[in-house]
């Protein structure tokens, strides 16, 4: 089975004395569940590796019951130490105040549980660990597939990844692309919009965020001004509320606005952003034509692409 780089950064660090929290964050379906899955089966070390998805109606208390399950289970397996690993840890109401108050409890008492968190809304991760977790945690991002690891894994051509960009779990897909681009759009993108950002932050006009998208995506690779941006989009507000809805869709792994380098900090801040999408999946999932019918299209010299 194909490894990324991480697996052996994680299998490391899980190897050595409980010290810090490992803590994983990353877009949605890059693999970060299936890497902790194959570094937990590598290690000769018992674990729990449980799904905070829909634990958001029990708050804490449902954070509180598994580290109390993991305790559990390192007592009654004997062991030296144990991992308990939690995937989507945003999805807890104030995660980040009782995962301290169980690590502090743990290191206070010896108890060998190391700890694993995984999240896919970076922004909101973020938050909870400069808060709380602070000298408390060690952070791998893990960010969408390069082309490298596309080829290894799935065989993926320079070409298909331009156009397909690198969602593993898309892959087998590429054939029937009308079927992918429906993957995409439905299990992909729209997943990533409402769960990782509008039912987790106060987003006024959601209508106006997912406008944003599809016109960052639209115009990938190029700069868009602002107030350009204003004359284009209704109920657009004001380009503070574009600018933070951009960090949103940004700490979604979705769509980034890269600001024009400049040595004063005021003036790179003012500049127009240059619209990219984190994944070409992402731009290519709503273009109406396929790469089949691209192909066919003549160049300005009338030749076939």
């Amino acid at each position: 089975m194909f490894q990324r780089p991480h697996f052996q950064i994680l299998e490391k660090r899980l190897n050595e004395p409980r010290s810090f929290i490992q803590v994983l964050a990353g877009p949605r379906q890059v693999g970060k569940t299936t890497l902790v899955g194959q570094v937990l089966e590598a290690l000769d070390t018992p674990s729990h590796l449980v799904s905070a998805d829909g634990a958001s109606e029990y708050g804490t208390a449902w954070l509180d019951q598994q580290w109390e399950v993991a305790r559990q289970k390192l007592r009654q397996s004997g062991a030296k130490s144990f991992i308990l690993a939690i995937d989507e840890i945003q999805k807890v109401p104030n995660w980040s105040e009782t995962v301290k108050a169980n690590w502090d409890a743990d290191t206070r008492h010896g108890t060998p549980l190391k700890v694993i968190l995984l999240g896919s809304s970076r922004l909101l991760l973020q938050q909870g660990l400069t808060e709380s977790l602070t000298g408390r945690f060690e952070l791998t991002y893990l960010g969408h597939w390069s082309f490298g690891e596309m080829r290894s894994a799935f065989g993926v051509t320079a070409e298909q990844f331009v156009w397909f960009g690198g969602y593993p779990g898309a892959a087998r897909l590429m054939e029937d692309e009308l079927r992918w681009k429906k993957y995409v759009l439905d299990a992909l993108i729209e997943p990533s919009i409402t769960r990782d950002i509008l039912s987790l932050t106060r987003v006024d006009k959601p209508a106006l965020l997912r406008r944003l998208f599809e016109l960052g995506c639209l115009y990938s690779g190029q700069i868009l001004a602002y107030n350009k941006m204003l004359g284009q989009l209704l109920d657009a507000g004001n380009t503070t509320t574009l600018a933070h809805y951009l960090k949103l869709l940004d700490s979604a792994g979705l769509l980034g606005g890269l600001e024009k380098y400049n040595g004063e900090v005021l003036r790179q801040r003012q500049s127009s952003p240059k619209f990219q999408v984190h994944n070409n999946a992402l731009l290519s999932a709503q273009t109406p034509e396929t790469l089949s019918e691209i192909r066919q299209k003549p160049d300005k010299w009338g030749r076939l692409v």
